[in-house]
């Protein structure tokens, strides 16, 4: 909710101002109600609303100073002007320090829902464009640009910072009101990270407030289905460190799709006879076991609680691993070192990820096998190339491609290179991404609508692979 304070030295026109509109379906709140100006001040320092209505004449403060105290105080408050003088002086006065629109007592009725309705898509446009900036900032290294979002007081004090990651479904929620902060001296700060996901940075001069245990928030929640949950620093300057080890803890969904919290809690170790069997069936050609190897690393990941971080480890250890011993072989294969929002993005789940392995090991053994006659596997492939042209928005992953269009998964990598001179996911991400620049260029669509558009759910992974292709974020992009 938006919250408002209304400032009117005559009550009737603070009556007239509260009776006008349909504050609950806009989504306002009125918190305050003044008819000194002195108080309101006061009210306006404390309690920072997003929205203020004033008058203009007023006997202790005018309308127009308490615009232009709240400007020296780079408080980020907006303003309505209300008065009851028609001249054309005053709302240019008014407009020239910033005010959201002018109009006089008593309110026409019929202006109010065009009004509220205005004041309403503006502070939606607003919140989207402060999420925008204030996700940037966070997963910058620049501590001053952090500190500019984060609602601490300025102090000398250490403070402790945490990290939550919420994937949800349904009802968009207030979670720092359902994490139950209230007399617990810890502040928090909630960001959009996605259509279904939210960042919640928690700050505290007392780290025990950051010691509970947040899973009675998945527990107590219908509808939220992770809690990622990062682990507690000191030094602002791993602001993105903590937002990635919430977000690889949330990410325990690619192995496991029951409700959980995971804190992030790094096992790597506990893969090495992973590796080291991988490396063993290779050197000693003992390609009869890569079946129950591949098949019995999902076992193993469930039982030793694994999370994302380890499905990372893995991966990019037997690419290296593999590419080193065939690299003649799979040169033109997609495998490449991958982060976990590329895992992510590329494999649907853990599961899909071990069959590409083992696809991998199985054309080493006995080469590709082919259904088909090259000129077919061509129209095949060129058809699920002009495929991907034409749902680029949607999921789109290699394993189920290949068996719609007949296609070995491991050839086609080679088709990709072949053919196109890139992966299948360079080719993706780069269609992707060229429309997207389209779009925020020709269009008035939000950054979030543009990344559903172009198949990103998430805007946080949508901004890294922006950044990655073009050099700088969505919204720097459109501003320039």
């Amino acid at each position: 909710m938006y919250k408002v304070i209304i400032v009117d030295d005559e009550s009737w026109a603070i009556r007239g101002i509260r009776n006008a509109f349909d504050w609950d379906k806009y989504g306002f709140e009125i918190i305050g109600q003044f008819t000194s100006a002195y108080n309101a001040w006061e009210a306006i320092i404390s309690k920072k609303p997003d929205l203020v209505f004033t008058d203009i004449r007023m006997p202790e403060i005018s309308g127009l100073d308490l615009m232009k105290r709240a400007k020296t105080h780079d408080l980020d408050t907006q303003f309505v002007v209300v008065s009851g003088y028609a001249e054309f002086e005053y709302a240019q006065e008014a407009m020239r320090y910033g005010a959201l629109n002018y109009f006089l007592k008593p309110l026409d009725i019929d202006m109010a829902d065009p009004l509220i309705e205005e004041l309403a898509m503006h502070f939606s446009q607003r919140s989207v464009s402060r999420n925008h900036l204030l996700l940037d900032a966070l997963t910058s290294s620049d501590q001053d640009e952090i500190k500019r979002y984060l609602p601490i007081p300025d102090c000398e004090a250490i403070f402790y910072y945490q990290v939550l990651s919420i994937y949800f479904e349904g009802e968009n929620k207030d979670f720092r009101q359902l994490l139950s902060l209230e007399g617990k001296h810890v502040y928090a700060l909630e960001v959009e990270a996605g259509a279904r996901q939210k960042l919640i940075v928690l700050m505290t001069e007392q780290r025990a407030c950051l010691e509970g245990h947040w899973e009675q928030l998945v527990v107590n929640n219908t509808g939220i289905n992770t809690v990622g949950i990062s682990s507690i620093s000191s030094q602002l300057q791993h602001m993105s460190r903590l937002i990635k080890e919430a977000d690889l803890s949330a990410s325990q969904a690619f192995l496991n799709e029951a409700v959980c919290a995971v804190h992030f809690e790094p096992k790597l170790h506990l893969v090495k006879p992973c590796i080291d069997e991988i490396n063993r069936i290779l050197q000693e050609n003992q390609f009869d076991d890569m079946d129950g190897y591949v098949n019995g690393l999902q076992e193993y990941f469930k039982d030793q609680h694994l999370g994302m971080s380890e499905v990372v480890y893995l991966w990019n250890q037997a690419v290296g691993i593999l590419i080193n011993t065939y690299s003649e072989e799979l040169k033109d294969m997609e495998l490449e070192f991958l982060n976990y929002s590329e895992i992510k993005e590329r494999f649907e789940n853990f599961e899909s990820l071990c069959s590409f392995l083992q696809d991998v090991l199985a054309s080493i053994l006995q080469g590709n096998s082919r259904s088909l006659h090259e000129g077919d596997i061509l129209s095949c492939f060129n058809r699920m190339v002009a495929y991907i042209d034409g749902h680029y928005e949607q999921k789109l992953y290699l394993k189920d491609l290949s068996s719609q269009f007949f296609i070995n998964q491991v050839y086609c990598c080679q088709l990709f290179k072949k053919n196109l001179g890139k992966t299948f996911s360079e080719y993706v991400s780069e269609l992707r991404i060229k429309k997207a620049r389209v779009l925020l260029k020709q269009t008035d669509l939000s950054i979030e609508e543009i990344a559903i558009k172009t198949g990103y759910v998430e805007y946080y992974y949508f901004n890294k692979v922006f950044k990655k292709h073009c050099g700088i974020t969505p919204t720097k992009f459109r501003k320039s």
